[in-house]
């Protein structure tokens, strides 16, 4: 994983809650483990339905993702994630994720970033008035700015260092290597071949 800081780009608003990992990506679709491909089905049913902001030309480009409360609950699919990266999203901005989905998320660079339910509102509506609205998730600061609103981001102090860092999970668990081989030559009794 790469190092993340600092993210700005456009984002796009989903004013629904309850998201749930079928609706981010149907289980009809989730037939490989690469972590690409998947663009293509991200929010498939909904993207036919006029008027949804996903896929709408005036929102392509779009790299931070608003939603409602409760987004990414469901299944522990991570295709889900893998969805929302392979169509070129880095942040999802919600009040509360899916425990699942957000740990997904951190586990593949993808940042869930928990924000205060009305300022999530007020960031969506200044995206949705222009598309062209610059949002930055600043993780050093722990803060988003987006039209002129700015919030705090919650987020757990080993998530948010793992991210600055650019660490994954066998990242983290190299760095206490030392003491994993000593507990290993303690505790592990080595057999030799007869």
């Amino acid at each position: 994983m790469k190092p993340i800081r600092t993210i700005t780009g456009r984002g796009v608003a989903i004013r629904r809650t309850s998201v749930d990992t079928d609706q981010i990506i149907a289980a009809r679709h989730c037939l490989r483990t690469t972590r690409t491909g998947f663009a293509e089905h991200l929010f498939a049913t909904w993207r036919a339905e006029p008027g949804f902001p996903v896929g709408d030309p005036a929102h392509d480009g779009a790299t931070i993702l608003f939603a409602g409360a409760d987004f990414g609950s469901g299944s522990s699919r991570e295709h889900a994630v893998w969805a929302l990266q392979d169509y070129g999203f880095t942040v999802v901005v919600a009040s509360r994720f899916g425990d699942i989905f957000a740990d997904n998320a951190v586990r593949s660079g993808l940042v869930p970033a928990v924000v205060e339910d009305s300022a999530v509102g007020a960031m969506m509506d200044a995206v949705d008035a222009d598309p062209a609205t610059e949002v930055t998730v600043d993780l050093v600061a722990l803060t988003i700015r987006a039209g002129g609103v700015e919030a705090p981001v919650r987020m757990s102090a080993d998530t948010r260092q793992r991210f600055l860092d650019g660490h994954d999970g066998i990242d983290v668990t190299l760095r206490h290597e030392a003491a994993i081989r000593a507990f290993e030559l303690a505790h592990v009794p080595i057999v030799k071949a007869p």
